[in-house]
């Protein structure tokens, strides 16, 4: 038996980042906000002295339980898809602040030329410049629109950078000064400058100095433990939602927030949203929470599911390229390469965005004239502070067992820095999230159904930035230098980062997107879906930045829709918000 509950004004689905950021703005101006969340409650508190690698890096304390809810993957649309029984490509974070709370803290702003992508390659090197197949779109928002909802997510996290010489434009500079620089770090900008480009300090949410917020809350200064990724902190010095966004919320007696709350389905009356329905995972209870708004802010492939699963939106075709739900999924393309040094360095300590980067092969920051790819990808070197259980890197060749990769484990332990890449992905036909046929979650529903594999532009830009990684470990003085070499097929199993976007896309144009610039549904005007699943292709950097802006964007569209009495604001397109 369902029992149906009190309407509220708007429920959140997931009390992440996104979510976070929308109950405390609506909470502040006054809205009434439920937030449900599928896993438990987490803060600072829980995470003193678990410095814990197996629990937390090998066997995924934070993460979703897949032996009850996983995706299937495949590569080819002609292929049977298999549950995914482990965490590999990527972790979808679970509990009270989401992945927010084992992220690194690489906080980024997308270039100019990724929100309007297509027009800008067209006009620079005309329409044929991608192969056929790829779905590359505009995003219907430029970033000059966007640019005022970044500075405002930086404030909120107390970001601590500096200028980025090849970077977007900015109006303000951060609001904490860089991280402490390293000799492992001056060395990649030395090794830089050398080669005529221009390094400087990767924009970190792991806190340089004390900092208030403008909401009041106060974040520490970084200890440099080397314990943020898969980590949560038990300093409170990096900027997570839990000590940010949902304790500003929180305080102003307006928002209601409920753990182990499962999300079903969005209950709907024709194009209109009546509310969500979930199931209470600690008691087995199931319950219908009517609301005037339905806010979607989980992890990427929820999102999709759960509107694919409800029947909102028009399910992507890729046979005839209809539809928009789980169009445009993309990954990230890990490139780079590994040096091999004679000399030791202190890898052992180290913050999850402590880092130098160059962005000079970044998005259009270089001619591709004479170039078979579009885009590129951001270069950094990092010092993340590494962990023995995980940390073997060996030169290729070795054995993999015996005198031999016992010798060179011991020489190299301290020995080995590696220089990578954020690599962007294009949108390709083939490429998207649909519901499987066959396997269902726990709760009886269709499991969400990968189809992925690289294509020849992600080949091609691999292998560019691969080879411009190489070239700085040669100058940085490595011994032994391997640029990493890139499979036939992409693989869910072997680890490499969470940075999945599309699915529910943003755009300019109902047929192509669907959420306008202010992430509410064109087809459904009572329903916003914030997230990576947003972004209609993926960048040369990490997604954070970009999502805590548009949800700021997408909190003031609520506020817009709710203050003209549930009716958009027209704009230029049908039912675009102005």
């Amino acid at each position: 038996m369902v029992t149906k509950l009190d309407k509220a004004e708007v429920v959140t689905v997931g009390v992440g980042w996104a979510g976070g950021i929308i109950a405390a703005e609506l909470a502040k101006a006054g809205v009434q906000v439920v937030g449900l969340e599928r896993g438990g409650h987490r803060d600072t508190q829980d995470f003193q002295m678990v410095h814990d690698e197996y629990r937390y890096a090998v066997r995924y304390e934070l993460m979703q339980d897949l032996s009850k809810e996983t995706i299937t993957f495949r590569n080819r649309p002609n292929e049977d898809a298999l549950p995914m029984r482990q965490f590999g490509a990527f972790l979808i974070g679970s509990g009270v602040g989401g992945a927010g709370v084992h992220w690194n803290g690489h906080t980024w702003r997308f270039l100019p030329y990724d929100f309007e992508i297509k027009s800008m390659t067209d006009e620079t090197y005309g329409p044929n410049k991608l192969a056929d197949g790829h779905t590359l779109q505009d995003w219907g928002i430029t970033y000059d629109e966007l640019e005022p909802y970044y500075d405002k997510f930086e404030k909120t996290a107390g970001i601590s950078g500096e200028e980025n010489p090849m970077g977007a434009p900015r109006k303000n500079p951060y609001p904490t000064p860089p991280m402490k620089s390293t000799p492992i770090l001056d060395r990649f900008k030395d090794a830089s400058n050398n080669l005529g480009l221009h390094p400087f300090m990767l924009p970190s949410g792991n806190l340089s100095e004390n900092y208030e917020n403008p909401d009041g809350q106060f974040i520490a200064q970084c200890q440099y433990c080397g314990f943020c990724e898969k980590f949560g902190c038990e300093y409170g010095a990096k900027s997570t939602p839990n000590v940010t966004v949902i304790p500003t919320a929180q305080e102003t007696g307006n928002f209601e927030l409920r753990t182990h709350a499962n999300v079903t389905e969005i209950l709907h009356d024709d194009n209109r949203a009546t509310g969500v329905r979930y199931v209470d995972l600690q008691t087995g209870e199931e319950f219908e929470q009517p609301a005037d708004i339905v806010v979607l802010t989980s992890y990427v492939l929820n999102n999709t599911k759960l509107l694919l699963h409800s029947g909102l939106g028009r399910p992507y075709n890729p046979e005839t390229g209809d539809g928009v739900i789980g169009k445009n999924y993309c990954y990230q393309i890990i490139a780079g390469a590994t040096g091999f040094f004679n000399e030791k360095f202190n890898t052992y300590m180290g913050a999850g965005s402590l880092g130098a980067t160059v962005d000079d092969y970044n998005g259009d920051n270089f001619d591709h004239s004479e170039l078979d790819f579009i885009h590129g990808g951001s270069i950094s070197t990092k010092q993340y502070g590494r962990r023995p259980i995980q940390n073997n890197t060996v030169p290729g060749g070795t054995p993999s067992w015996g005198k031999e990769f016992k010798a060179q484990s011991i020489k190299y332990q301290n020995r080995w820095l590696s220089v990578d890449s954020q690599g962007a992905s294009m949108p390709h036909r083939n490429n998207y999230l649909s519901l499987d046929p066959t396997y269902k979650d726990s709760f009886g529903n269709p499991l969400l159904r990968l189809t992925y594999d690289f294509t020849e532009q992600d080949n091609r830009l691999f292998k560019y930035i691969s080879d411009r990684s190489a070239e700085i470990l040669d100058e940085m003085g490595a011994e032994i230098v391997e640029p990493r070499e890139m499979t036939d097929h992409f693989d869910i199993e072997p680890a490499q980062n969470d940075h999945i976007t599309g699915g529910v896309i943003i755009g300019g144009d109902p047929e192509t997107s669907a959420v306008n610039n202010y992430l509410q549904m064109w087809d459904v005007d009572n329903v916003f879906v914030i997230g990576a699943s947003n972004f209609a292709h993926n960048g040369g950097y990490n997604p954070t930045g970009t999502v805590g802006a548009f949800a700021y964007r997408a909190a003031e569209g609520i506020l817009k829709f709710r203050e003209n009495n549930g009716q958009l604001v027209k704009g230029k397109n049908k039912n675009r918000m102005a």
